[in-house]
């Protein structure tokens, strides 16, 4: 196996260029979907429900949200959006009739889909300040925690992306692995509130660290157990970053 180069740099530029091209069309649902998630759930249904510990129901939901939706930015990129230039656009065919090499291509795919990851994370955190939830001063750090749910999540799904035999497959993904996710990683209400057996299943969910350390940071209730969360999220990006490595160089020279 081959390993990425600084030239993947010029795939995320590549990439950002096509972004910034057609930013009338991409910005907006940025501050538009998370005001239209945050005023529904946050005030519409958050109306219903008591103290979630010491927060109403809009600070404990905005944390999790943060992440779920860099989740959902670094997913749809690296697939749809990887899918798309890789079968129909022929993007990656003519990439790697340059210099660049396949495994630069992958790696600037997931570090443009963790660059979505930040800027959706940012957009989420002005909408909350408007909404005038309070965060700590950590709350600087949730961008990074995005970042990081950017790359976990770009790479794993670059690795189903290799292995999809069509497009219309990212139905299953979505439906079968990233909705349960989506769901069951506390973003919506405390994992204690689930039978034991579920709370052991979701604890080892993959945006479930995430959530942890979004929620932690965001009112500064930073302590050395969110290490595992860091480790956990690590370990994830850097195994299926390597696999989407292999899987893709075996489906672009077949």
């Amino acid at each position: 196996m081959n390993y990425p180069s600084w030239r993947a740099y010029r795939v995320w530029q590549r990439d950002r260029d096509v972004f910034f091209r057609m930013w009338k069309a991409e910005f907006i649902p940025y501050f538009v979907e998370p005001l239209v998630i945050l005023t529904a759930l946050g005030f519409g249904l958050g109306g219903f429900i008591g103290l979630v510990g010491q927060q109403n129901y809009l600070q404990f939901l905005t944390p999790g949200i943060v992440v779920a939706y860099a989740m959902f930015t670094a997913t749809f990129e690296c697939t749809y959006g990887s899918y798309i230039r890789m079968e129909m656009q022929r993007t990656f065919d003519a990439i790697v009739s340059t210099p660049l090499s396949i495994e630069d291509v992958i790696t600037g795919e997931i570090l443009w889909g963790a660059t979505r990851s930040l800027m959706t994370s940012v957009a989420i955190i002005l909408v909350a300040l408007a909404f005038k939830v309070v965060p700590a001063p950590s709350v600087v750090l949730v961008p990074l925690v995005a970042v990081l749910t950017g790359l976990m999540f770009g790479s794993i799904s670059m690795f189903f992306t290799s292995l999809a035999p069509a497009i219309s497959s990212f139905n299953y993904f979505f439906t079968l692995f990233i909705t349960p996710i989506y769901f069951f990683s506390g973003v919506f209400f405390p994992l204690s509130n689930l039978p034991p057996v579920f709370q052991t299943i979701s604890s080892f969910l993959p945006l479930a660290p995430a959530v942890n350390l979004s929620r932690a940071f965001f009112y500064g209730e930073v302590h050395p157990g969110l290490l595992w969360d860091v480790a956990f999220l690590l370990l994830l990006t850097i195994a299926f970053f390597l696999a989407s490595l292999v899987t893709m160089r075996r489906r672009l020279i077949k």
